[in-house]
């Protein structure tokens, strides 16, 4: 057999598989799998003993009970011109392989760990997605109550002397806590992402007045990208919070965003009090006892959406100031706005 159509017919089984012996591709891969091995019929089944049939049926009643007694016994089985094999996922039963025909037990054991890597794969992307998903979580709850504290504060000392000036505030701080708190898909635009900076920065320079400098600029072919929901404002936070607040005098955060290429890149840069490039790395490794506003769950996410090239790239060091760098691909299979 060729191998390389052999290859591309392994893969699509194992994309098939993804969502497990109970999802939609089931069948599909059960068909892959008759052709790929040429065997007169195949089945799949889950735990609960549901079998997704491909090609010649076998008895049913055969069937029936050689999937029972896999089942029941997690040992392979095998009746006049049927073969089951269990199939475990991480120590764990997942389900039978129920092959018809005759077919040798070496060819059985290579159709049997095709499906079983598939089911790994699929659950350690189930995983990295939970994990994803929690990181996600984790950050909605990262808001700091000083800030929140502070930016009501203020609100609330210009009730009464620019009544107007705090309505604007209130309307930017409610715009801030909907976007970081209520519940969204999983991605959305670079637009919203900068909108909710926009938020956040109209409070904090109410908070830390003439002590705050801002520079955002952001061209407008970079807005419609789909990037993971909430991750740039994160890191204008922890540049104000990590970098500005900490030095006691009046200091900038610059926001570019920009298109090069097939990647959009938008750097978060501040000329506070920056830090070891040591501390840097133990941040992004998620080994910082003093977290950083969550750049480590951040970069997590990127690299899981985009792959390993991709991230948060940090440049700093004390008394210099910090510079973060995301850079993604303008356009990524499956990463779409909710």
């Amino acid at each position: 057999m060729a191998v390389l159509p052999t290859l591309a017919a392994a893969r699509r089984i194992a994309d098939d598989l993804m969502d497990g012996l109970a999802g939609t591709g089931v069948r599909k891969a059960a068909h892959g799998l008759r052709r790929l091995f040429a065997v007169p019929g195949l089945g799949l089944a889950d735990l609960s003993g549901s079998l997704v049939w491909s090609g010649r049926p076998g008895d049913d009643g055969t069937v029936a009970k050689l999937l029972d007694e896999v089942l029941h016994n997690e040992a392979p089985g095998a009746r006049s011109e049927l073969i089951a094999l269990p199939l475990h996922v991480h120590d764990e039963l997942a389900g039978v392989l129920v092959i018809a025909g005759d077919v040798k037990s070496a060819a059985a054991k290579e159709a049997a760990d095709l499906v079983v890597h598939a089911l790994e794969r699929g659950r350690l992307e189930a995983s990295a997605e939970q994990a994803a998903q929690a990181e996600l979580r984790a950050l909605r709850a990262e808001i700091s109550p000083h800030f929140v504290y502070n930016a009501l504060t203020v609100i609330a000392s210009l009730v009464r002397s620019d009544p107007d000036r705090a309505y604007e505030l209130m309307l930017d701080f409610a715009d801030y806590t909907r976007y970081s708190l209520a519940r969204h898909g999983e991605y959305t635009m670079v637009a919203e992402e900068f909108r909710a900076i926009d938020s956040y920065l109209a409070l904090q320079r109410a908070v830390l007045g003439e002590r705050l400098r801002v520079q955002v600029r952001v061209a407008p072919e970079v807005l419609a990208i789909p990037v993971p929901y909430l991750v740039l404002e994160p890191l204008v936070e922890n540049a104000i919070r990590h970098g500005i607040e900490p030095r006691g005098e009046p200091g900038l955060v610059q926001v570019h965003g920009q298109a090069e290429g097939n990647d959009c890149v938008i750097t978060v840069e501040d000329d506070g009090i920056g830090m070891d490039p040591e501390r840097a790395e133990d941040i992004l490794a998620g080994r910082d006892a003093d977290g950083s506003l969550g750049l480590a769950n951040v970069d997590r996410r990127l690299r899981t959406v985009y792959g390993p090239f991709y991230g948060l790239v940090v440049e700093t060091e004390r008394d210099a100031g910090t510079k973060v760098t995301v850079r993604v691909p303008r356009f990524q299979p499956g990463v779409l706005p909710s």
